[in-house]
């Protein structure tokens, strides 16, 4: 009587290998597909090689199966790797699932939630800044801005928040000057002219943030992050604010940190390179 097949040991064995081996390849694969966006979408062999720090020709292997996917071509005329088609739809895919406001709307509820604080999204409306996006801690600050409110581009967080980082534009330049033309006494103190808010703005990309305390609110302290899209614009500015006696807007403290990295998270989603938090 014939002996009856028995299981493959060997087959087992060499099952979880093989997994694992084709994890790596693709790990390896994703590494090169990052390196060459990172490097503008263009390179030579030899520049890739050394960016991923492997041999060429095993960079070169794992360029023919991305070659075969289109998701790499290489150019005739510079012998070049550049993205591919599938690449390009993949990321424009990404692109229209990363709407600036729904991502943010979603950071500012873990950022209010794990910090307990009051906080906010604005967006530069034709007016001003614009609160959009509003979340509320268990013990809420009684404020007079809500979903709705116009803030000032010189005397709150989130204004100067946008006028540091956001791009000069015709209308924040009218708002600034409308600003300064308008100003009080105590106001005219603290920014006597456009120079001054010049100065005022430069400090403020230095920090990466936007804080104040007592200026727009009376009693109330905020400071504010902007977040950049792929180009480098600012579409939204998100904002934390607490009572001056509990809470602490410093650059180098816990909530512009916590404040930072909620923005730069999003900022990342929408491509920037999840660097906002440096000077521009």
């Amino acid at each position: 009587m014939p002996n009856s097949k028995r299981p493959a040991p060997a087959a087992t064995k060499t099952a979880a290998p093989d997994r694992r081996s084709k994890v790596q390849s693709a790990g390896m694969g994703m590494s090169i597909l990052k390196a060459l966006a990172g490097m503008g979408g263009a390179a030579s062999l030899t520049a890739l090689a050394a960016r991923v720090d492997e041999n060429p020709s095993k960079v070169h292997r794992y360029l023919a199966s991305l070659v075969e996917a289109d998701l790499v071509v290489q150019d005739i005329s510079s012998s070049h790797y550049v993205l591919g088609p599938e690449s390009l739809a993949i990321g424009l895919a990404a692109m229209r699932q990363s709407d600036p406001l729904t991502l943010a709307a979603a950071e500012l509820v873990q950022l209010g939630e794990s910090r307990n604080l009051s906080c906010f999204v604005s967006v530069l409306g034709n007016c001003g800044p614009t609160i959009v996006r509003w979340s509320e801690p268990t013990q809420p600050v009684a404020v007079n801005v809500r979903i709705g409110s116009v803030m000032p581009v010189l005397w709150s967080a989130t204004g100067r928040a946008f006028g540091a980082f956001s791009r000069s534009t015709a209308q924040l330049e009218a708002l600034i000057a409308h600003e300064l033309e308008i100003a009080t006494p105590r106001q005219r103190a603290l920014l006597a002219d456009r120079r001054a808010a010049d100065h005022l703005f430069e400090e403020i990309r230095a920090r990466g943030c936007a804080p104040v305390s007592d200026l727009y609110l009376n009693g109330i302290s905020a400071v504010a992050a902007p977040v950049r899209n792929a180009d480098g614009a600012v579409p939204v500015v998100i904002t934390a604010l607490g009572p001056s006696g509990a809470f602490d807007p410093s650059p180098g403290g816990e909530i512009a940190g916590a404040v930072r990295q909620a923005a730069a998270a999003v900022s990342k989603r929408l491509g920037h390179g999840g660097v906002v938090i440096l000077p521009i």
